[in-house]
């Protein structure tokens, strides 16, 4: 289905998303920034954080690092073009950490953008894009609504690759390198283990080194990973906020699937005092938390997880909020 799409170049100079701010940054130097899009963890929605979204530029490209919902309105707000985008790095197919790309996808699409973006993330990666691609087709054989107009099908403008712990790809002079954490803990080896995995990823640049935790509880190969990394962004959880926060917006939630997810947030995730562990342990220089799906700034609560961390960790740690740049 090799066709050829329709281009409205007035209507695509309408919709692609604004520039200036981006291209003023990225001419200046071959520096990166790490921009945290959106610091809120799933699965309750948050007015105040957008869902897990990171990108990081170098150059005149954006890499996006998790794509959670809202990312297009993260990146629009952040002056960053969607054709900009040149690779997504996923680190698990949680909802909360891909609820945005069907968007990204979809609004690529509808403002031709040209060439494809290739998508990085562990097995099941595929799978689901192929499940997105497919939801686009109602549109894209509509098109505008012109009638005789040639389309391509929405397959061709992604490419896949996935990845596997201790994987390593080069992008544009970036190295990337994979490891396998412990978000989820099926046996290694076993049938669950080999279709379903969680990873962390470091990103090694000519400036500096970055490592994204991704989802993860305690994990000696995330530690290596991170080793001497420059940044260090990290996932946090508070367990009783988070509880507390599923359990307001969902009071009848039965009793073995409320125990089913304090095993899980508590095993699964890094708390605290975990955070500042890994940081020491891995002897980063500067450590963001991100992935605040207890507490707010204004709790109580909040206020307590830089003394946590610092009690493990005595570099430079921040507590990242939407939009902040690294």
């Amino acid at each position: 289905m090799a066709k050829c799409r329709v281009l409205l170049s007035a209507l695509v100079a309408t919709l692609v998303l604004p520039t200036s701010a981006y291209a003023a940054d990225m001419t200046a130097t071959l520096s990166s920034t790490f921009i945290t899009l959106g610091t809120m963890g799933g699965p309750v929605p948050s007015p105040v954080r957008s869902q897990p979204a990171n990108v990081l530029l170098y150059g005149q490209n954006a890499y996006l690092v998790d794509v959670g919902d809202g990312t297009v309105e993260q990146l629009a707000k952040a002056n960053i073009r969607l054709d900009s985008v040149k690779a997504i790095f996923l680190s698990h197919l949680h909802f909360d950490h891909t609820g945005g790309i069907a968007a990204f996808l979809g609004l690529r699409y509808q403002t031709s953008v040209p060439g494809s973006v290739t998508i990085y993330g562990p097995p099941g990666t595929r799978q689901m894009v192929e499940g997105l691609t497919q939801s686009m087709m109602p549109a894209a054989e509509a098109g505008y609504g012109v009638t005789g107009a040639t389309w391509v099908h929405p397959e061709s403008t992604v490419i896949v690759i996935e990845l596997n712990g201790g994987d390593k790809v080069a992008v544009d002079g970036i190295t990337v390198t994979a490891a396998q954490n412990s978000h989820y803990d099926f046996k290694a080896g076993s049938p669950e283990d080999k279709r379903f995995k969680s990873l962390s990823l470091r990103f090694d640049l000519p400036d500096r080194s970055i490592v994204y935790t991704g989802d993860t509880g305690p994990s000696p190969a995330v530690e290596a990973l991170a080793r001497d990394a420059d940044l260090l962004v990290s996932e946090m959880i508070d367990v009783d906020g988070t509880l507390a926060n599923i359990r307001s917006h969902d009071p009848n939630l039965p009793a073995q699937a409320l125990a089913g997810l304090r095993y899980h947030l508590s095993a699964h995730h890094l708390s605290p005092e975990q955070v500042g562990v890994l940081a020491a342990s891995a002897r980063v220089k500067h450590l963001v938390v991100t992935h605040f799906s207890g507490g707010t700034t204004d709790s109580v609560a909040f206020r307590t997880y830089l003394p946590a961390i610092h009690a493990r960790y005595a570099g430079k740690v921040s507590l990242a909020n939407d939009l902040d740049r690294f």
